[in-house]
């Protein structure tokens, strides 16, 4: 049986096994004890298991004297923009991401309308754990009432951050991928409004994934087909809950996602209203980085993870920012990893410029970027940390997130894993032999501990 894995950010597990009604009603209810006043939003992606948990999660929040809004199937961004819209004292996503069908979680926001910082999340966590409840009399239940139009707040945002005229006079043919998950009711809507043709595949919430639901270039190959048979200009691939995009050009090469938020950039630093500091990750392209660069502005690396992103934009009063798994975030619209941003400001960046995505991908720094693991207990990584800094000691080094190795066009990058015994290596370099040479040189020293 694998285990619950309960984050400062939420929660997630197998339905059924670890992640059953009682957990769920559980976790809401030490969530609702940490909210100040006011009704939670409830959404969900579009897995099967999605309804159950919804009651589940009504019912404890209701027992628990909150109103509840239910929103039924919504992508993550959007809910992080109705938190502002209703005002709202937070919300609840269910939804497992990437994860494979049996699986399902609970992503958990604030009054902000962004995912939990990481103090707010850590004290819903020892909650739970605690069994804390605010659980109240029958005179004073809550309420579930429907939301019946929670997408067009997150539309019109969107749309404002575009020139919406000139990417309706590039009549576009678009194919958009939403996988059965929660993207295709936005999508839809944002791609029509945008005057694109569209071609749309899985757009109903079904829960059914006609793929893996994670968006990488050997789940995409049935759709990088479709794209180019199609006579598509462009690609669009969400996962699930619609937080993260990837792109496949006209002849059905898939892209990728860490060139969805380097686009992005791109167009953001372009414009006056957009060009300042932009905040990524420790472990995305350093692509971003180079762009910030050429356009002198200044480009910060935040810890992985939507949370710390966030953090270090309001932090820095950043214009842009988002991590490299295809998740920009635009301040403009709402401090969430967002696909619509991305498939939006795509578009845009397309019309303005008038060229493919092939040549705008093409003309952008090209790194290599190699990904690998490694099994080490996490009471060996302080010493494994102090070997790679003795045997690169020339190197700016990063930690918190744990340890970054940075050299002027390399980087290194090992964390451990919150939930295995094992250590993630990530290095990126200008020639693909470098990068992966920078991870085969951390792996001996892990075997020399």
């Amino acid at each position: 049986m694998s285990e619950l894995i309960i984050s400062v950010s939420g929660l997630r597990g197998i339905v059924g096994e670890t992640l059953t009604p009682d957990v769920a009603a559980r976790f809401a209810a030490a969530y609702a004890s940490k909210l100040p006043a006011g009704a939670v939003l409830v959404g969900r992606d579009g897995r099967e298991s999605g309804p159950m948990l919804s009651r589940a999660l009504i019912a404890a929040l209701t027992a628990c004297g909150r109103q509840c809004i239910d929103v039924d199937v919504i992508a993550t961004p959007t809910l992080g923009v109705l938190v502002q819209e209703r005002k709202a004292a937070g919300a609840v996503q269910i939804s497992a991401s990437h994860n494979p069908s049996p699986y399902n979680g609970i992503k958990l926001f604030g009054p902000t309308g962004r995912v939990l910082d990481g103090a707010t999340g850590a004290t819903v966590r020892e909650a739970y754990f605690a069994n804390e409840a605010s659980w109240v009399a029958y005179d004073q239940l809550g309420e579930a009432v429907v939301d019946k139009d929670p997408h067009s707040p997150h539309l019109d945002r969107v749309l404002k951050t575009v020139d919406v005229n000139a990417i309706r006079q590039s009549n576009f043919r678009v194919l958009l991928d939403s996988n059965h998950g929660a993207g295709g009711l936005l999508g839809r809507r944002l791609l029509e409004s945008l005057g694109c043709e569209l071609v749309a595949v899985g757009a109903e919430a079904t829960g059914q994934f006609a793929h893996p639901p994670e968006p990488t270039a050997s789940n995409l190959t049935g759709i990088a087909q479709k794209v180019r048979e199609e006579n598509c200009c462009i690609g669009f691939c969400q996962d699930p809950d619609a937080d993260r995009l990837a792109l496949v050009d006209a002849e059905g090469r898939y892209i990728g996602e860490e060139f969805t938020l380097a686009l992005c950039i791109q167009r953001a630093l372009t414009q006056a209203s957009t060009r300042g500091t932009i905040v990524i990750n420790g472990a995305t392209s350093g692509m971003s980085e180079r762009l910030a660069e050429n356009a002198g502005v200044q480009s910060l690396r935040s810890a992985v993870g939507e949370a710390n992103v966030a953090d270090m934009m309001i932090a820095n009063k950043a214009v842009y920012g988002g991590e490299g798994n295809g998740g920009p975030i635009d301040p403009r619209v709402g401090y969430v990893r967002d696909s619509f941003v991305g498939m939006a400001q795509v578009l845009d960046l397309m019309a303005s410029t008038e060229k493919s995505l092939a040549a705008l991908a093409d003309a952008l720094p090209q790194l290599s970027i190699h990904k690998t693991t490694a099994a080490i207990s996490t009471a060996d990584l302080p010493r494994l940390f102090a070997r790679l800094e003795k045997h690169f000691p020339e190197a700016e080094t990063q930690t918190g997130d744990g340890l970054r190795l940075a050299w002027p066009n390399q980087w290194l990058l090992v964390r451990g894993s919150n939930t295995e015994p094992i250590v993630r290596l990530i290095a990126e370099a200008d020639d693909p032999t470098q990068a992966e040479q920078l991870c085969a040189t951390a792996a001996d020293l892990i075997k020399l501990i």
